[in-house]
């Protein structure tokens, strides 16, 4: 399992685009994860799911209303990912309003989960391989702080304690 003094792993995640930008398209595009965190402090949170009940009212709000305290505390972006693809992000993203705070990055074939070691096994519901509900800081592509939830848990990895954990930084 990654552990604090790691560095992200060299995965790809991709990220729905709804403006064509400076090099994006409109639609999915490939995210580099070491070349996108590079010299940024980054908060990132994982979810098992988009749509998910917890996560939809509890983890992606509180990263929305903390939004502008963790930039305050010198986060650079905030990053939530899930064991989906891009669309479904893209449309979780609208609604849940994040209106550019929040990066919402697909890791859709669990990817970036797996090379964590932070992957939740939800076969037997019929939800396939899926990622643990976790936060982490990040400072230039290296772990700074890691809260790994526990089974059916929201104690650690809500916005409050990542914007703790940024301002100790």
């Amino acid at each position: 399992m990654i552990k604090v003094g790691d560095q992200l792993p060299a995965t790809t995640l991709m990220e729905y685009s709804e403006v064509e930008g400076n090099g994006c398209s409109i639609g999915p595009n490939a995210v580099d994860v070491q070349k996108a965190a590079a010299g940024k402090t980054i908060a990132l949170f994982a979810v098992p799911g988009a749509f998910t009940p917890t996560c939809s009212q509890k983890h992606v709000p509180g990263y929305v209303e903390q939004a502008d305290a963790l930039k305050a505390a010198g986060v650079d972006e905030i990053w939530c990912l899930a064991v989906n693809d891009a669309f479904v992000m893209g449309a979780w993203a609208r609604d849940q309003q994040t209106g550019g705070k929040l990066r919402m990055l697909a890791d859709g074939d669990a990817a970036f989960a797996k090379a964590t070691g932070l992957t939740l096994d939800l076969t037997g519901k019929g939800l396939g391989l899926r990622s643990n509900r976790y936060s982490m800081l990040v400072k230039d592509g290296k772990v700074v702080t890691l809260n790994v939830e526990g089974p059916g848990k929201f104690e650690v990895s809500d916005a409050a304690t990542m914007l703790a954990q940024a301002k100790a930084q």
